[in-house]
């Protein structure tokens, strides 16, 4: 059998590309083979993701049939990809603007699957020179998150401003785009990666928000080495399925594990035990009040979710 990564699934078929050694390590583009999935998968209740190293045979048509899934290093629900190493998360400062509460939400699926983030605030072209306020919201997101320990990269796929920091991140990594509807994704991806023709759409300003241009998850194999993952933009996020544990909800606050351990009782909830380290942290200003609230307010929408389902 051979061994290959699937790059794209779409009706009911797989496409696998054949791998040498590492699937990052780049070199010329490989044949990519039409798949079906073999029966026994779906008997096994296995479905494939894109991302996937899987092992399978070619057929007397030119096609082939997927035998065997490898183990995944990381599995997302939302989007539907396996093996991603990173996750570039992109939000707009204008149309739509900066919303650092989605942003949070994005934060912890992405530390609950273990992925290692990259925050990028798109669009910085839109923001007048004039508009010292929102420049200045710009620059305090940033010193936040990057006080916190994320990596954040001020971009614009206008001007090219960011692409040759965010093209030297994406270097031998499986990466995935993510992000609101409408912040831009397709457009970085397109200035990012020459001749790409990935769809692009207007902003609805009626709606405030943009129209869903990504149709399905596809990996894009990068010059020099690497993957990226366009993904479909989202509106809005479910804690429940996205498969996060409300007791895990804390430890996907990154600042808050510094002090966690020292709490007074196991299973701090860090809102209204004594002896709570977190909370002594937000009193003392060593832990930032918007994202302490972000985290109040994600708790109780995940208690309010698990009374749902």
């Amino acid at each position: 059998m051979l061994q290959g990564l699937i790059v794209k699934a779409l009706s009911g078929y797989y496409y696998v590309q054949q791998q040498v050694d590492d699937i990052a390590s780049g070199g010329d583009h490989r044949k990519t083979v039409q798949c079906r999935g073999r029966g026994i998968l779906k008997k096994k209740g296995i479905a494939p993701l894109v991302g996937d190293q899987v092992l399978y045979s070619l057929t007397e048509n030119g096609e082939g049939t997927v035998e065997e899934l490898l183990p995944r290093k990381t599995e997302l629900i939302r989007p539907p990809v396996a093996n991603i190493e990173q996750a570039v998360l992109l939000f707009s400062v204008k149309e739509p603007d900066l919303s650092l509460h989605l942003l949070d939400k994005f934060l912890v699926h992405v530390e609950d699957a273990n992925l290692e983030p990259l925050i990028c605030f798109s669009k910085m072209d839109l923001i007048d020179p004039d508009d010292t306020q929102t420049l200045a919201e710009v620059e305090q997101a940033r010193l936040l998150y990057e006080q916190i320990g994320y990596k954040v990269i001020l971009t614009s796929a206008e001007d090219g401003l960011g692409t040759a920091s965010i093209r030297a991140e994406l270097s031998n990594r499986i990466s995935m785009f993510a992000g609101q509807s409408g912040v831009g994704k397709s457009s970085l991806l397109n200035a990012i990666i020459p001749g790409s023709t990935i769809n692009t759409s207007e902003i609805s300003m009626r709606l405030g928000r943009g129209r869903h241009t990504t149709r399905h998850v596809e990996l894009i194999e990068l010059d020099g080495g690497g993957y990226v993952a366009d993904t479909p933009g989202f509106s809005q996020m479910n804690f429940t399925q996205l498969g996060v544990d409300l007791e895990d909800l804390g430890s996907c606050f990154r600042e808050f594990n510094e002090y966690s351990d020292g709490c007074k009782f196991r299973g701090c909830t860090h809102l209204h035990e004594p002896g709570c380290k977190v909370t002594e942290a937000l009193a003392q200003g060593e832990i930032a009040e918007s994202r302490y609230k972000h985290y109040q307010l994600f708790y109780q929408e995940m208690k309010d979710e698990k009374r749902r389902y």
